[in-house]
């Protein structure tokens, strides 16, 4: 039998194996998972929430041994690790209570008719699932999937197997047979699901990928979720807190190894105050300590060599092209990437276009608000955008000008409990979280009598 080994990015050792489903069973593991979706749809919408409660405490017992896990695996520091681990259990507990109430039947009437607003399964869902958080976006695909009446064919990323197999197995404690089937294996696995009999696919990757989903699902018409990526843009106007700026930047910038959909990677700063923020971002960044996850530094280890290679070879064109290095830059080795701060970067550039998806801040200096947010919306990509000032009233105005999906002013982009996690332009199609989130995964009926 085949299997995929996963290796410990830090260290190059061997963490694990799981078998490799074959391409052609994979049209079997469909059938099953939809003999068994009608009677996990009959259980009803309280029904399936109270089974998938029953997943609460089992992923609070292991959250730390997940989280180890994680950082063995994927390379995350392992308060970041047992982070994600830990929040399985909390979003579950408070997502499914919003889940119930989003599913749950609506009643409209006038004059003429009374209207009951249905959201039913849809039938399979077939969810691909990225490496970077390798349990919380498993998450956030399968209970939404799960809670609504789907059954679901998941392949994790062939990078974090382990971890997507973990995930799975607390939900297959509680769940009937074939409700969550799972799937392991690269592209060619993530393709026969995708051409498969399934009725919807969750992905969340790279744009190219999401791309060649949207073609191939055409044809059947297959129900998309979509997450794609970004080139998030962050603005610092003249009147911004710039060490609590820079600090942002630095953290948004670095985490995970600059490994997040949502990090900085293009920072625009008026040009009276560049000198100061770039001195102060230089500064944090110098500070970071770079190692293996386990021993808790700032900074983890890129997932793979391919993804080492892809971000370091960003950095020295851009440096080439005349970009400057003023924080990190050297001292990278093995699958780590030291922290590093471009200044001087220019449009013409592939890291300022580029998903660079590395542990690098690249800073351009701008002369006014207007150009600061016309570069910041020359992108393909609109996930996620931040802008930094002192006037309130004036920051939320250049934030209500930016293309992105998600927002943050003076903080991070992540919205209040219950607000979607959405992109703009190709970051994204269709969204996750709050209750138009998760009606995503629903076919909507509306059954109408007279009044």
């Amino acid at each position: 039998m085949e299997c995929l080994k996963s290796y410990n990015p830090a260290t190059g050792d061997e963490v694990g194996e799981v078998p490799v489903t074959a391409v052609s069973d994979i049209p079997a593991h469909v059938a099953r998972a939809r003999a068994a979706q009608p009677a996990w749809e009959a259980l009803g919408l309280q029904g399936r929430a109270d089974v998938l409660r029953k997943a609460i405490p089992i992923f609070a017992d292991r959250a730390e041994q997940h989280g180890k896990l994680i950082t063995a695996e994927m390379g995350k520091p392992i308060k970041e690790g047992i982070g994600e681990a830990k929040s399985l259990a909390g979003d579950l507990t408070d997502e499914l209570d919003e889940m119930v109430e989003a599913l749950t039947p609506e009643v409209v009437e006038d004059k003429r008719a009374r209207s009951t607003i249905y959201h039913d399964a849809l039938g399979v869902v077939g969810a691909i699932t990225p490496w970077n958080f390798p349990m919380s976006m498993p998450s956030w695909m399968l209970v939404p999937s799960l809670a609504a009446g789907n059954t679901v064919v998941f392949k994790p990323s062939e990078e974090t197997p382990l971890c997507g197999q973990a995930y799975a197995d607390v939900l297959n404690e509680v769940l009937p047979d074939d409700v969550l089937i799972v799937v392991h294996g690269a592209d060619d696995q993530g393709k026969a699901i995708v051409k498969s009999d399934v009725d919807m696919i969750a992905f969340t990757g790279s744009r190219e990928a999401g791309k060649h989903i949207m073609r191939e699902a055409s044809g059947s018409l297959k129900r998309l979720v979509l997450e794609l990526g970004g080139k998030d843009p962050m603005i610092v106007l003249e009147d911004a807190d710039l060490e609590k700026a820079a600090k942002f930047a630095a953290v948004n910038s670095f985490r995970n190894a600059g490994q997040v959909c949502v990090s900085t990677e293009r920072i625009f700063v008026l040009e009276s105050v560049a000198d100061q923020f770039e001195k102060a971002l230089a500064g944090i960044a110098g500070a970071m300590k770079v190692g293996n996850g386990a021993d808790g530094p700032d900074v983890g280890p890129m997932v793979s060599p391919r993804q080492r290679d892809h971000v370091l070879a960003q950095v020295d064109a851009a440096v080439a092209s005349g970009a400057k290095v003023v924080a990190g830059g050297s001292g990278h080795h093995d699958n780590f990437v030291t922290p590093t701060v471009l200044v001087g970067v220019t449009d013409d550039m592939d890291i300022a276009s580029a998903e660079t998806f590395g542990p690098v801040a690249c800073v351009t200096r701008v002369s006014s608000v207007d150009e600061a947010v016309e570069r910041a919306n020359h992108t393909r990509f609109g996930l996620g955008a931040v802008v930094f000032g002192g006037d309130e009233q004036k920051t939320d105005a250049v934030a209500r000008r930016l293309t992105a999906g998600m927002i943050g002013v003076n903080r991070p982009i992540n919205g209040a409990a219950g607000t979607p996690w959405v992109g703009a332009r190709e970051s994204g199609f269709g969204f996750h979280k709050s209750k138009d989130g998760h009606r995503q995964f629903t076919q909507t009926r509306v059954v109408t009598r007279s009044r």
